[in-house]
């Protein structure tokens, strides 16, 4: 008896195993981009648009013409593109112009230093050099502790102590000083000129939309986790964990207040792109930032009572018009805290701004009313308590989402939003 093996039935299997693991590894592949293509994409283009300026500034070394004209101050253009380039057009070219600023004052002050010292022979030209130093240095440390002047010109004010003690102490000549820094300021300029090219042209990042984008979602963040902990207040306790895990969210808001300074000092430094034109009022995104914030710090508090192991009283949960009165609340703030954010976005001014006002005040009745009759009617001394501090708390909600929208009205009539 044989057996008979048929090959081209395993030849065939076998090509249909392969080409299904590679269908297979095509769509792992293409499922992982379409995943995390949106988070890492900007990162992702960044990171080719730096590789790029580099090997641009790189070409002042690797071509022989190039390298004649520059020599060994090339690297001043290579060293430009590491310190200079930075996520947001804004960020680069602040950083550019400030190191240009900061290196003509420290090499124009300390060729001066130098220029000076030289008519006091060796020893004057030590305690000249060292006194500039010390006090150039220590006026210019103390400038930079000035938060107004750190927050914004910081990088420059190091790059002229940097400069100015280069020079200072180098113990050249003042020909030869100013022939040194026009070199290296020429260099300094072409690293610059590519940063600015490739971070302008080339896909920009602004860090005027980064800030719009987000100051406009984190109030649909706040929109959700109002309405959810209103409705967690009253579930029971299994619900009531689930629900209150994605205030998590919100927390992130109360770590953000250096990044919207960074991305609002780096927008003013933007040129007139999409809707953002020249003197944009950035300052009030800080201002409704920090409203935000505030606004957290009273729904962080309330989730904190709802995930608390001193769950209020049944009485209080089965207290029909309460809870009526509560989750119609947490709906109502988050359909208008919905169309803030909206209005922010769409760059929109939003012409039910009187009924807006109007609705937070009668919600702010509302809850007076319920407050005052329907409170009276707890005999429990724990569920009046309980009930005592929800109603604060959610008056202090209506009032900052009040501001809210009066914050956002200013914006849209300061930034000429359009009308809806």
């Amino acid at each position: 008896m044989s057996t008979t093996i048929d090959i081209c039935t395993e030849n065939k299997a076998s090509h249909n195993h392969e080409k299904h693991n590679k269908v297979s590894f095509i769509f792992s592949v293409w499922y992982f981009i379409s995943k995390h293509g949106e988070k890492h994409g900007k990162k992702i283009i960044h990171s080719i648009k730096v590789g790029t300026a580099l090997v641009l500034v790189s070409l002042l070394y690797l071509l022989d013409p190039l390298f004649e004209h520059v020599g060994e101050n090339g690297m001043w253009a290579i060293m430009t593109v590491v310190v200079v380039y930075d996520f947001f057009a804004g960020a680069t070219l602040s950083k550019g112009l400030l190191r240009g600023i900061g290196t003509i004052l420290g090499g124009g002050l300390g060729c001066l230093a130098a220029s000076l010292a030289e008519d006091f022979g060796n020893t004057g030209f030590t305690v000249v050099v060292g006194t500039s130093v010390f006090i150039s240095g220590a006026v210019a440390t103390y400038c930079r502790m000035i938060p107004s002047i750190k927050r914004k010109y910081d990088y420059g004010v190091m790059i002229f102590i940097l400069t100015f003690n280069l020079v200072a102490v180098s113990g050249l000549r003042a020909d030869k000083i100013l022939e040194l820094a026009r070199q290296r300021l020429f260099t300094i300029g072409m690293g610059f000129a590519v940063c600015i090219i490739t971070s302008l042209l080339i896909f920009p990042m602004w860090a005027g939309d980064e800030l719009h984008k987000t100051t406009s979602y984190k109030f649909n963040k706040l929109a959700s986790c109002i309405e959810e902990c209103m409705e967690a207040y009253f579930s029971d306790s299994k619900k009531k964990g689930q629900l209150s895990i994605n205030v998590d969210s919100c927390k992130s808001i109360l770590h953000s207040k250096s990044s919207e300074e960074s991305q609002a000092n780096f927008a003013k430094w933007e040129p007139w792109h999409g809707k953002f034109g020249f003197c944009y009022p950035w300052e009030m995104y800080l201002e409704i930032g920090d409203l935000l914030r505030e606004l957290v710090s009273i729904v962080l508090s309330l989730q904190a009572c709802i995930a608390s192991p001193l769950h209020p009283s049944t009485t209080i949960l089965q207290h029909q018009t309460i809870k009526e009165t509560c989750t119609n609340v947490g709906l109502s703030l988050g359909v208008i805290m919905r169309g803030l954010g909206e209005s922010i976005m769409k760059m929109r001014r939003n012409r039910e701004k009187v009924l807006i006002q109007a609705k937070l005040q009668s919600i702010k009745l509302e809850l007076n009313r319920v407050s005052t009759s329907e409170l009276r009617s707890l005999e429990n001394v724990e569920a009046l308590a309980v009930s005592n501090l929800l109603f604060l708390t959610t008056t202090e909600i209506v009032n900052k989402v009040q501001l809210l929208a009066e914050k956002v009205e200013q914006l849209g009539e300061v930034a000429g939003f359009e009308s809806k």
